[in-house]
């Protein structure tokens, strides 16, 4: 057999026995590159109508960020200063909430923050469960891009929201959840907008922040 025929025999052989039946070939599935990803759900977001947030909003607010961080700080929605600047934590709680990242030597580039909500409610209401439930679906996608090791949520509504159930934030802390098909640690605490509110529950807070990196610690 000449050096021809005998590649053409090989790659004969090499042939699914479907293919040999008749059937087309399938095409390989090629998966977008990371930052198309992110655009595409960046637009998603941006063009969003899932609810009647949409008619309301000035921004929305997708969140901030490393998109490859260790930490995604997760909050409620969007408060009128977020909803101007199209990004999450900002003002007098975004500045405690960075100092509460530095005192676990984090800075606030270093995680990823956003919110379950990307409109705000108007009048900072409580979101309603059918927006929660109609915005969620972009916060799951960007934990799966990120991949953190452990996400750190801020507040009753957003823990309430992503560990499905009501109970009363007291239980919640000083517990390792898990979050998700990876089941992702996920750390409960105080949302910064509450401790401007109430200080004295601001070393409780500090608790919860040591016990989360202690959480990560253990893997």
């Amino acid at each position: 057999m000449n050096r021809a025929l005998r590649k053409a025999y090989l790659q004969a052989l090499q042939i699914d026995s479907w293919v040999l039946r008749g059937a087309p070939a399938m095409p390989q599935r090629i998966e977008p590159r990371p930052a198309e990803q992110w655009s595409a759900l960046m637009r998603g977001v941006e063009t969003c109508e899932r609810c009647d947030l949409c008619k309301t909003r000035t921004r929305t607010v997708f969140g901030v960020g490393d998109r490859r961080a260790e930490w995604f700080v997760v909050g409620e929605a969007p408060g009128a200063d977020e909803d101007r600047q199209g990004e999450p934590f900002v003002g007098r709680a975004g500045q405690l909430l960075n100092a509460m990242l530095r005192a676990i030597d984090l800075e606030r580039e270093q995680v990823f923050i956003a919110n379950v909500l990307k409109c705000r409610p108007p009048g900072n209401r409580d979101p309603l469960q059918s927006e929660i439930a109609a915005c969620l679906p972009h916060l799951e996608r960007q934990i799966a891009l990120v991949r953190p090791k452990i996400l750190l949520v801020v507040g009753r509504i957003a823990a309430h929201a992503l560990l499905r159930t009501d109970a009363p934030l007291a239980r919640l802390r000083q517990k390792t959840h898990r979050f998700g098909e990876a089941a992702v640690p996920l750390v409960v605490t105080y949302h910064p907008a509450y401790l401007l509110r109430t200080p004295t529950d601001k070393r409780r807070a500090w608790e919860d922040l040591k016990f989360a990196r202690e959480v990560l610690a253990g893997g």
